[in-house]
């Protein structure tokens, strides 16, 4: 059956904002984070007033097409934009994703291959605008890394962000440049992630180029059997912009969050998160041993052959010959 889009107009602070890629299958969540990308409300602070399902405010997994809604309904939101830079930083207090992870394999069979998941990656690919800073090489592989916890730990207290660095990162994109096309993807607003690339001096630092930078627009939410819904980043809004260049099997992503991965879990590589900086800041040798991974595997034609968990045994293994 052919999907049925929909339109609906969002009055806004005195403003409308008209959403238009959005189908009957999609969900309250979705239209919330739609509407994040025109006002730049987070979908936890928005209040949709007349969204309603049965007498009761509409949840957040409810389809659109359970709502009846009709061609360019007009919905009034209340909610207030977070001003400063620290407010859009870090995820809300009471919601660490690093302990609520969990085990991504029941879910991926589920996941991958639906077919509405998929159909959001396309309109993904249609609809979310890239901005390229450094242009794709000629085989190159693709090397995609989240930033919280990953990079640096973005919950501690610091006077500068270089405290809160992971050791070892610059000498990692060094490496890792020499064989990968690097891409940054976060779960956060791009205004945030450009910030902390400056401050981290990874934008600017001669050794190595980020080709692009990916933030949560770029993400959707798939619904899983055991978790309901969560958000994932699908490699294939990067396969689909760029399909010339990156595909399954020439990417790799590295993320604290294993199931980010769920739409493409062959390409993860679920890093430890780096956290409490300053007890850490010794000690972590993450990026040190991943750069020589990643300089292993380079040397393959097909990464998915690979069971990226098993890294540190791949590593052994080859450094042990």
């Amino acid at each position: 059956s052919p999907r049925m889009s929909i339109s609906l107009i969002i009055k806004w602070s005195g403003q409308e904002y008209t959403v238009t890629a959005l189908s009957e299958e999609d969900t309250v969540l979705d239209l919330k984070q739609s509407i994040k990308n025109l006002t730049g409300v987070l979908p936890r602070r928005q209040k949709l007033l007349g969204l309603k399902f049965k007498g009761k405010p509409a949840e957040d997994d409810l389809t659109l097409g359970a709502l009846k809604l009709k061609p360019n309904t007009k919905i009034m939101m209340m909610g207030s934009r977070e001003e400063s830079l620290e407010d859009v930083l870090g995820p809300p207090p009471d919601n660490d994703d690093v302990i609520n992870d969990f085990d991504i394999e029941e879910d991926v069979v589920e996941v991958e291959n639906r077919e509405e998941n998929l159909a959001k990656i396309t309109r993904r690919v249609k609809d979310y605008k890239i901005e390229v800073l450094n242009p794709p090489r000629e085989d190159k592989k693709l090397l995609v890394l989240d930033v919280d916890y990953t990079l640096f730990d973005h919950r501690s207290c610091a006077e500068t962000g270089l405290e809160l660095m992971r050791p070892y990162l610059h000498e990692f994109l060094t490496s890792s440049y020499e064989d990968y096309d690097i891409v940054i993807w976060s779960a956060t607003s791009m205004k945030w992630i450009e910030a902390k690339m400056k401050e981290l001096g990874v934008s600017t630092n001669p050794n190595y180029k980020i080709s692009f930078m990916l933030d949560s627009a770029a993400m959707i939410t798939v619904h899983t059997p055991k978790r309901g819904l969560v958000e994932v980043k699908p490699l294939g809004v990067i396969w689909g912009k760029f399909p010339e260049f990156y595909n399954k099997k020439n990417t790799i992503m590295f993320d604290d969050i294993g199931r980010n991965f769920l739409m493409n879990p062959q390409n993860g590589l679920k890093i430890r998160p780096f956290m409490k900086a300053h007890l850490n800041r010794d000690k972590d040798t993450e990026l040190l041993k991943l750069s020589n991974y990643l300089k292993e595997i380079a040397k393959l034609e097909d990464l998915t052959e690979l069971n990226h968990k098993y890294w540190e045994r791949y590593l052994s293994k080859k450094q042990g010959q």
